[in-house]
């Protein structure tokens, strides 16, 4: 007989100031507040101060397939930055930016003008009124430690607010925060990462 277990795949909008984890720590709360889902487990990290798209399993294969790096699927930000980014600091962002543990991989990026239509933040990003700000879409397949705003304040343009809005086959469309949704795992390629997915040309 078999017992296994169908396989999930949980699309959740984390809210600023959650772990990637279901053990709050320190002043973060974690996963169990929203999620009460048995032997599920977190496929791709997203820091505690960022938000956005997590991806949560309870495959193992699909969870590496997700989260190795031999996989990395095409990840889709949307960041606000302080200032207003011109060519010359978009094309840095897309030949590759070098960082202090090395050059990053090409990136697609765009200013988004006008802005996403977002839910207000809790607490509100603090901006200075003297500084404008602006709306980058990066588009990449790596997924150092910090990497998008450490790529931003690179090109001179430090990140005030980060929000993951896709992975591969999967985005936020319309999730609120702290809200989760369930997906077909099915999605996830098998080989590789795939040449083009969620390749929004604008």
């Amino acid at each position: 007989m078999n017992f296994s277990r169908p396989s999930r795949l949980i699309c959740f909008n984390k809210p600023y100031g959650v772990l990637s984890q279901f053990t709050a720590e320190g002043r973060w709360r974690g996963l169990k507040d929203f999620i009460d889902i048995p032997d599920v487990y977190v496929a791709g990290r997203l820091d505690a101060d960022s938000e956005g798209l997590l991806l949560l399993t309870n495959d193992g294969k699909l969870q590496a397939r997700i989260a190795d790096p031999r996989f990395k699927m095409e990840k889709i930000y949307w960041v606000q930055v302080e200032g207003e980014p011109g060519e010359a600091a978009l094309e840095a962002l897309r030949l590759g930016v070098q960082l202090n543990d090395g050059l990053t991989r090409p990136a697609r990026a765009r200013l988004m003008d006008p802005p996403p239509a977002l839910w207000e933040r809790e607490p509100p990003v603090r901006v200075r009124q003297s500084i404008p700000t602006a709306w980058i879409e990066l588009v990449i397949r790596e997924g150092r430690n910090r990497q998008v705003r450490r790529m931003t304040a690179a090109v001179g343009f430090p990140t005030l607010r980060l929000i993951r809005a896709a992975i591969g086959p999967y985005a936020l469309d319309g999730l609120m925060p702290g809200s989760w949704r369930e997906s077909d795992g099915d999605q996830v390629p098998l080989d590789g990462a795939p040449e083009q997915q969620l390749a929004r040309d604008h």
